[in-house]
């Protein structure tokens, strides 16, 4: 008979916890301090989820912030990628551990603590092909390469991290079983988003976990929403994160819903789309945006001209961090255009905002022509410039349209679209989805219109009208 020490040492080794202030405590697998039941086969030297946090590109998560220009806007925003990753990984294993008997109840599959990890890990590291800025970096920078923060990631996963990926042999929960191995390609596959990527080499069951690294709610947007809102101290609906995941389960169609959980998935959404609007997209976030749109560019082909693909590792060491501590020392450059670009950086770390809003909307699907995309911005800035006094023909503006996608799309059948399970009928289909969430349009625009100061609002506010086919209005601030 084990001792109670004994006992405590079995059960306590192998295992660590993060304090979190969204899920209390994360827990993570660390190497057993001595060989011991369940650690013989494994080894005492193992590789664990410790080593892959501890990682080179895992810690460099810690310099990029999770909330871009934002936590300019909300000074108490200032957590990073990394955090926000981990967070992902722990709502992931709560996911995996909840759907594995009805994964297995469809198809043949791997062990329960294989599933678990393999979704813990992927949630760990779907972000860790980030630059600088986030979103904005893959917008303003990865695009002329052809490249996004997921296919960086593909190559970080691939090339850096399989060998610590593939040694893994637990989950919190309790080692796989012989001769399992976690496959890179598996995890690479399923934190890229892109909906026509090839499937056809990929086994059923990984096709049916994909909505929980890339799906209506997920591992990753279930704790960005609590964590964001958590961090800028930003009021906002429930999410019932244990509601959710409880009402979740996989059948023969694919990830699938019960419709008695259909009310917590409307709570956040409801809730995701606030932090869209008043935080993703607050109007000083996007103005700020817009400056640095004017000068990321040319700061980059002195920072980092290369595609990252081909030079990873000095992609390694861009981050948030040296990126700016680069730029803040550019206001006293010998060279004219350094000093130039250090100015205007300086305009930005200082928060002096460039661009103040003169005009705001809401363009809904209801406005947009039938079976045409929106126009672009430039669109609009000509359209407006053309209703402005003729006094005002040089006058500097900006449109910016940011959009929000509030809600699934039911009839998208190429990603993975989410069903309803209708306890009444029996029925699984995605018709009660679209009835539920018929209140919520399927898209909409937010849409400013920023000068350089709030002289000639009501003119630029007229002529956006104008184009809009709108009636003036006022805007309210949210935020300093």
């Amino acid at each position: 008979m084990k001792t109670p020490l004994a006992l405590g040492k079995l059960h306590y080794d192998g295992l660590a916890l993060i304090a979190d202030p969204i899920h209390e405590y994360i827990t993570f697998t660390s190497p057993f301090s001595m060989p011991a039941a369940g650690a013989a086969e494994i080894g005492s030297s193992e590789t664990t989820e410790k080593d892959l946090i501890d990682s080179p590109w895992m810690q460099r998560l810690r310099y990029i912030y999770q909330l871009q220009s934002a936590r300019w806007v909300y000074p108490s925003a200032e957590h990073s990628r990394f955090v926000h990753s981990l967070g992902a990984m722990h709502v992931a294993g709560r996911f995996a551990r909840h759907l594995y008997p009805f994964l297995k109840a469809t198809q043949e599959v791997p062990s329960a603590n294989y599933i678990e990890e393999l979704l813990r890990v992927t949630a760990l590291v779907h972000d860790i092909g980030h630059g600088p800025f986030c979103h904005f970096f893959d917008e303003n920078f990865l695009e002329q390469f052809h490249q996004t923060h997921e296919k960086l990631g593909q190559i970080i996963i691939r090339e850096h991290l399989a060998n610590t990926i593939r040694s893994i042999r637990r989950s919190p929960s309790g080692p796989f079983e012989k001769g399992e191995e976690l496959d890179p390609d598996q995890v690479a596959h399923l934190i890229l988003k892109d909906k026509a990527k090839d499937s056809s080499r990929m086994p059923r069951w990984l096709t049916f976990l994909q909505p929980v690294i890339s799906g209506s709610y997920t591992g990753d947007n279930l704790d960005y929403v609590l964590r964001d809102s958590y961090m800028c101290g930003v009021a906002v609906g429930p999410v019932d994160l244990t509601r959710l995941i409880h009402y979740t389960m996989i059948s023969e169609q694919g990830f699938t819903i019960h419709k008695t959980g259909l009310p917590a998935l409307q709570m956040f959404l409801n809730t995701r789309m606030y932090l869209y609007s008043n935080v993703y997209y607050h109007r000083t976030t996007r103005a700020i945006d817009i400056h640095l749109r004017e000068i990321f560019g040319e700061t980059m082909k002195l920072v980092f001209p290369e595609d990252p693909s081909k030079k990873m590792d000095g992609y390694l060491t861009l981050t948030d961090w040296s990126l700016l501590e680069e730029v803040r020392n550019w206001g006293k450059s010998q060279q004219a255009n350094r000093r130039r670009l250090g100015q205007e950086w300086a305009h930005i770390l200082n928060r002096n905002v460039k661009w103040k809003m003169a005009y705001n909307t809401v363009l809904s699907d209801k406005e947009r022509p039938r079976g045409m995309d929106f126009p672009s911005r430039e669109h609009f800035e000509k359209q407006i410039q053309r209703e402005l006094p003729a006094s005002l023909a040089q006058l500097p503006f900006k449109v910016d349209m940011a959009p929000q996608d509030p809600r699934p799309d039911p009839k998208d059948m190429r990603g993975s679209p989410l069903y309803v399970f209708d306890p009444a009928t029996q029925e699984i289909s995605t018709e009660p989805l679209a009835e539920f969430l018929d209140l919520l349009p399927t898209r909409l625009i937010q849409f400013r219109v920023y000068a350089q100061n709030h002289n000639t609002d009501l003119e630029l506010a007229r002529a956006a009208c104008a184009v809009l086919n709108k009636a003036p209005s006022g805007s309210i601030s949210t935020n300093v």
